[in-house]
This record gives C-alpha cells, sequence and structure tokens, in this order.
C-alpha cells in the first residue's frame, strides 16, 4: 500500500524520488535502526516515530519541528483530528504529524456472541465481560477462553492504561511513578486473576490469529488490525470501546507518526515535508484507512462522503474514531516520554500475566528502575 501511496506522489512530483526502507517488523525495531543510522551518518529522510519514540528523537535532537516547514507548504495542520496532532506537541512545537494511528479496540465474535445468548455488544464493564464468561467460554474449541491477549513488544503497557485507569490508577503522575499506589495494583490484580484464577483469560504471541481462528471469543487489537482481522475471520466481527473498570477508564491513542531529522540538508527536508503532507492529506489518509483499519487522521477525511459509506458499509471502522473522539485520553508521562520504560512496564505486565506475579513484586521490581531512567535520561534535557 505504501508502493502504491508513492507511485501517486511521484507521479505528482517528478523530480522527486522515495525510496521505501523496511526497517523492521516493529516500532521498536524500526526505532533501534533509526539510531544506529545516526550514529552511522546515514539518516532517512523521513522516518516513522511512534507514541513511545517521537520524543526520544526530540531529546537527542534528532528530529525536527515541523510547524516552520508545514507552513512553508501552507499545509492545512488545523484539519488533523486534534487529538492526534496534538500527541506530537512539546514545548510550543509538533515533532511529528499523525500518519499509521490507532487505539486499542475489543473485537469480539459475534456468532459466539448469539450463541450464548448475549447482546450484539461489546462488554460495558471488565466485571460485565467476567460474568458473560460461563455463557462464552462453552462456545470456543477445548482450550480457548472467552478472552485472550498477546504478549510482545510496546503492547502489554499501551491497552493496559485502559485497565489501570478504570481503577482510578496511572503509571505515573507527570513523572512521579505511581505504581505503589492501591488503584495500580488494583488493576494488576485484576489482570492476574483474569488469567490465573478464574482463567477467562489466555496469553499467547498472537491474540488477532487466536480470535480469526475461533479459539478466543474476544481480544483487545489495534485498529490497524481490523482489516486484517474482517478478511481472515470466518464470522462476523464485532468492535465495541474499551471496557470501563470501577472508576471508569479511557483509550490511550497509538501508533505512530512522521517525523523529518535534523540532520538533513534543506533541501532534503522540504521534499520530505512536501511527501509527509501528501501522505497524510485528505484522499490519502482516507486510502490508507480503508486499506488497514488505521483512523484517519484528518477531520475532513472522517467528514468526507466516501468514508461515511465506509462507515455505513463497515460499521467496525466507525468505532475507533468514536472511541477516539468519546474516550481517548492522554497517555502518562512516564510511559511515552522517559526512554525504556515502555520495555520496563511491559516486563511488569507479562511477568504478572505469563508468571503469575503479584502486581507487587511485578511493580516494585520495575519502579525504582523507571524512576532512574527518568533522572539520567529525561530530566537532565528539560
Amino acid at each position: 500500500m505504501e508502493e502504491e501511496l508513492i507511485e501517486r506522489f511521484e507521479a505528482e512530483n517528478p523530480d522527486i524520488t522515495v525510496n521505501l526502507v523496511t526497517a523492521g517488523a516493529n516500532y521498536d525495531e524500526v526505532a533501534q535502526r533509526f539510531q544506529a543510522a545516526s550514529a552511522a551518518n546515514e539518516m532517512p529522510d523521513l522516518v516513522i516515530a511512534s507514541d513511545v519514540w517521537w520524543f526520544r528523537y526530540h531529546l537527542n535532537d534528532q528530529i525536527l519541528p515541523l510547524d516552520g516547514v508545514m507552513d512553508h507548504l501552507d499545509a492545512d495542520t488545523d484539519d488533523y483530528q486534534p487529538g492526534l496532532w496534538g500527541d506530537y506537541e512539546y514545548d510550543g512545537e509538533h515533532w511529528a504529524a499523525p500518519y499509521a494511528r490507532s487505539t486499542p479496540l475489543f473485537y469480539y465474535n459475534k456468532d459466539a456472541w448469539a450463541a450464548a445468548g448475549l447482546e450484539d455488544r461489546g462488554p460495558a464493564t471488565w466485571d460485565e465481560l467476567a460474568a458473560w464468561d460461563a455463557s462464552l467460554r462453552p462456545q470456543v474449541p477445548a482450550g480457548g477462553t472467552t478472552f485472550g491477549i498477546s504478549t510482545g513488544p510496546s503492547w502489554s503497557a499501551w491497552w493496559f492504561e485502559n485497565m489501570i485507569w478504570g481503577h482510578g490508577g496511572a503509571y505515573s503522575d507527570s513523572f512521579d511513578v505511581t505504581l505503589d499506589t492501591p488503584e495500580a495494583l488494583a488493576a494488576g490484580e485484576q489482570l492476574r486473576a483474569m488469567v490465573h484464577d478464574t482463567g477467562m483469560a489466555s496469553i499467547s504471541t498472537d491474540a488477532m490469529a487466536d480470535f480469526a481462528s475461533g479459539q478466543i471469543a474476544s481480544t483487545i487489537g489495534s485498529t490497524g488490525d481490523l482489516a486484517g482481522a474482517l478478511e481472515a475471520a470466518t464470522f462476523e466481527v464485532g468492535t465495541a470501546y474499551l471496557p470501563d473498570g470501577p472508576d471508569g477508564g479511557g483509550t490511550p491513542t497509538g501508533g505512530t507518526g512522521l517525523a523529518i531529522p535534523s540532520s538533513r540538508s534543506p533541501e532534503q527536508q522540504l521534499a520530505a515535508a512536501m511527501f509527509l503532507e501528501f501522505l497524510t492529506n485528505t484522499e490519502n489518509t482516507s486510502f490508507f484507512s480503508q486499506s488497514t483499519g488505521y483512523m484517519p487522521v484528518r477531520t475532513s477525511a472522517v467528514e468526507s462522503e466516501e468514508m461515511q459509506a465506509i462507515y455505513a458499509e463497515l460499521p467496525q471502522f466507525r468505532t475507533a474514531v468514536d472511541q477516539l473522539a468519546d474516550r481517548a485520553r492522554p497517555q502518562d508521562y512516564i510511559r511515552v516520554f522517559v526512554p525504556g520504560a515502555d520495555a520496563l512496564l511491559n516486563e511488569a505486565l507479562e511477568r504478572i500475566a505469563l508468571e503469575n506475579t503479584s502486581a507487587k513484586d511485578a511493580f516494585d521490581a520495575v519502579a525504582p528502575q523507571l524512576e532512574t531512567a527518568y533522572r539520567e535520561n529525561v530530566e537532565p534535557y528539560l
């Protein structure tokens, strides 16, 4: 699909050539290659910048603030969905632009729901999903579960923000780590109990594949998983907001933006900005959304007749857009602004989910490391 967008751009801009480099299988691998390229002075002209990497690029003076070059191009940045464009703002400037943006979604098997005698909707709360477990578990094959969760870099620490917020907790208050609060510990224990006490949930390396095969009745997946799920599943796929906890909840935004390295020449930076603006314009963000399930990053695209027709035909695509407007919350500072913190949080959550470690032991093990990472890698640069 990126190849199609490159062909469109080069047709309109024959003096500019775009070379697509596949730099890794996930955001962390791309970021690591970007760091290596920076050390070797082999920087690309445009790089994806995920929610947990763009601030590190900024702290390292590796990327350019976009406001000036976007103004030069007369790009309509006001048309970006405000919550997505604002995710990249720090100290009055924007350091990336939204591109492949997502929220976690609750995916459910409508056939299993119907067989269990449930309404065609997602659970309003995690407790409601637990109450449905007895009806749903007989609808999956032996060894299957009502709910499944994936492991993997960045994943657990991203979606778990919904659960910790749902208990009134957070990873941090600004940069102060708050994993020792009763609210945070209650959320961690809820995750542990879902897997190890009640058996409602299972853990795998690819819960979306398990979901599409019918092995699990529901899961949490990225908005960007939607097109693949609709294609792979042999049943009708339902999408819903993430469930609430006893104190509400909400959804984190995620996915990746696009950033321009600061070390490139002005001519290269201008060409990169032209390509960035093209990739994220109304027509192309609509095309990208239809092809992948990622959210359109422009308000004009969401409101366009083309996307409205898609939403009418496939309402699953609309869920993320509505959830963004209704339930999105800024992510906790310690996860998105502190280098290495996302991996540490992921480590703690995987110990809870995979090893049946208590939330207190898992969180106590990483909290001092999170505090050290902030003191050494962020505080001196603020």
